[in-house]
């Protein structure tokens, strides 16, 4: 936890954002993993956190303007006896600046009181099954009315402090890249021919858990890169392929990182692959170089996608001219997805109340195939912390429907494309602060242009 004054001073600065309306952050509870007993590794709600600091199930912060109450359990002997000694409620509430503390049982009949008073009480929409559930027991309300109920007020107000990164974030969020350093050293280790994915995993987890730090999202680590989010570790390493590793660390402050990277399990590029991942990082580099204030995080999509469109019309595998190619969105059969995302105490920040985050009250979302999952259009502040991690794929089934419905066939050269249809995928990506006058790349550097990587593993 951060010092009592950080989480007074922000609940200070969201009341001045807010007025005297009541807000409540009800906190995450336990979810049985296959009995109610055996729980699912408790991970606290992050804007709870963020405001009241505790990471412990069942609690609640309820702003009035009366003052702020902090709400939960006074540990009983019963407790006592499979815990240990545990701190009152009292005291957690002094930890981080409330002086009202109340018994999780007499939050129904606080919060009817003040709905008598001020007829509305702000929340976010929750996203927990036994939140929601929680929710709607006690505002009377159904899950339907629960989700039509969310104040876009309060959305608002959270996203625009949370979006600006305190020097205390920055510095967690490096502490987690420098722990994403000692992953990605101890993956080249394991990311042997003859190993398996999920031997790869381990080494990674148990990097991370050697500096008391969690997952920040289970990982990607993949000899498929060409699956975006392939979650499964079951497959053997063989081969000349690429090896595409997408994960991050989470600290104890619940602060991510984020890095990719793709190893070529030979220990050293093929040609071939050498000019797509260089393509990638050129892509990558042109966007990270783009990132400062007043700069549209969809502009730097769209330099990524041009820069991706060069390179492969280089190597043949689009044709025409490459801004036009953009401009149709033809660049998406090889990069679908978005070129970033905002990321913070959640690695996809906040987005679990919605487009706010990414976007703000006036931008939309565009309905092209490819920028249509880019999460994030927002013109840059200092402050934003976020990912730039373009991708090249060579996605079959995608491939097969473009070719058979002759989307793109002008500037697509599916005869050649097809033939690289066991390429996989490539994807980097790096987690950026925009400072007042430009950006930084946080963390400290972790291989990623192909003689580093190359060095790396030669080393391992």
């Amino acid at each position: 936890m951060f010092d009592t004054h950080v989480y007074a001073q922000r609940r200070s600065k969201l009341r001045a954002l807010m007025g005297d309306a009541p807000l409540f952050f009800p906190g995450h509870r336990e979810v049985p993993r296959n009995y109610r007993d055996n729980t699912h590794n408790f991970r606290q709600n992050s804007t709870f956190a963020y405001f009241a600091g505790h990471q412990i199930p069942d609690m609640a912060l309820l702003m009035t303007p009366q003052g702020d109450i902090l709400c939960g359990y006074n540990p009983s002997v019963d407790d006592i006896i499979w815990t240990g000694p545990l701190p009152s409620l009292k005291e957690l509430g002094e930890q981080v600046g409330i002086d009202r503390v109340v018994e999780s049982k007499d939050l129904p009949a606080l919060l009817a009181d003040l709905r008598a008073k001020h007829g509305t009480i702000h929340y976010l929409p929750p996203f927990q099954g036994e939140s929601v559930l929680q929710l709607c027991e006690l505002l009377g309300l159904t899950p339907a009315e629960l989700t039509r109920g969310s104040s876009p007020a309060l959305i608002e107000a959270v996203v625009s402090m949370r979006n600006v990164k305190e020097e205390r974030e920055i510095q967690e969020i490096e502490k987690a890249l420098g722990v994403s350093l000692a992953m990605y050293t101890a993956a080249a280790r394991a990311c042997k021919p003859g190993n398996f994915e999920y031997q790869v995993k381990a080494a990674m987890v148990g990097a991370a858990m050697e500096h008391h730090c969690a997952q920040s999202f289970h990982p990607i680590l993949t000899i498929h890169g060409e699956v975006l989010h392939n979650h499964s570790w079951e497959n053997k390493i063989s081969g000349e392929g690429l090896f595409l590793l997408d994960s991050g660390a989470e600290t104890p402050d619940l602060y991510a990182s984020d890095i990719t990277r793709v190893y070529p399990i030979s220990g050293t590029f093929s040609a071939l692959q050498r000019d797509v991942y260089q393509i990638v990082l050129d892509a990558q580099l042109a966007a990270i170089n783009m990132s400062g204030p007043g700069v549209s995080f969809r502009a730097m999509h769209l330099e990524a996608a041009l820069v991706i469109a060069r390179g492969l019309t280089d190597m043949g595998l689009m044709k025409g001219d490459p801004r036009s190619a953009v401009e149709s969105g033809a660049h998406a059969l090889f990069f679908p997805h978005g070129l970033g995302h905002m990321m913070g105490m959640d690695v996809h920040d906040m987005e679990d109340l919605g487009d706010m985050v990414g976007y703000g009250p006036n931008l939309k979302r565009d309905s092209q195939f490819g920028l249509a999952f880019l999460r994030m259009g927002r013109v840059l502040e200092s402050g934003y912390v976020f990912t730039v991690e373009p991708g090249i794929y060579f996605i079959p089934a995608l491939i097969e429907k473009w070719n058979r419905e002759s989307i793109n066939k002008d500037f697509i050269n599916f005869g050649k494309v097809q033939a690289l249809q066991s390429f996989g995928g490539i994807r980097i990506e790096d987690d950026i602060l925009v400072t007042p006058t430009g950006h930084r790349v946080l963390g400290a550097p972790i291989p990623k242009t192909v003689s580093e990587i190359e060095s790396l593993l030669a080393a391992s």
